[in-house]
């Protein structure tokens, strides 16, 4: 299968709410439509974690960050911009998501990809991704597509077939978490 069939079957299973797994800026990633609860919730249920666990959306554009986030201070565009490794943003009051993907206190997690796959995959589907590492909850983070368990792999609706075949160490990602006034409080570097 090639790119573009590759990209054009992971949009239509998540435009039917189903799961992928993808190739991302960090490390592979379960997938699925950020705006839709039920496919959260099957993301949950994959990874035999409790709903309302932080989850990161991947976009293709800080644009995208004022249909997702109720005010998002100027410094964020600085942020994403200067940032040298990919970077997730963790925003105050997300809105027009379901409340199965908001953190506890209303905020969410974006990050902005650059990597040509899932950028692509975003920028097709016209929505934000859901990204959270392949792994069942308290199993290690795969650190590549040939680390990825059976029961993630068989619990998807479509693996991208992308990249499989790369053995290159993920790549380190920072979180902040960045207030309304501006002020940034860093997660993980």
């Amino acid at each position: 299968m090639n790119y573009q069939e590759d990209l054009k079957k992971a949009v239509e299973v998540l435009q039917q709410g189903g799961l992928i797994l993808y190739p991302t800026d960090t490390f592979w990633g379960i997938g699925c439509d950020a705006t839709n609860a039920e496919a959260v919730r099957k993301v949950y249920e994959l990874k035999k974690q409790e709903d309302r666990s932080s989850m990161t959306m991947l976009v293709d554009s800080d644009v995208r960050f004022n249909s997702y986030v109720e005010e998002v201070p100027e410094i964020a565009y600085d942020l994403i911009e200067l940032a040298v490794k990919p970077l997730t943003v963790i925003f105050s009051g997300g809105k027009n998501l379901p409340d199965n993907l908001l953190n506890e206190d209303g905020s969410i997690g974006i990050r902005v990809t650059k990597e040509p796959f899932s950028w692509a995959l975003c920028q097709k589907f016209r929505k934000p991704v859901i990204w959270t590492s392949a792994n069942v909850e308290g199993e290690a983070s795969p650190g590549g597509f040939d680390e990825i368990s059976e029961t993630i792999l068989g619990g998807v609706d479509y693996v991208v077939n992308y990249r499989q075949d790369e053995v290159e160490s993920p790549v380190p990602f920072g979180i902040i978490k960045l207030e309304v006034d501006g002020q940034v409080q860093i997660i993980k570097e």
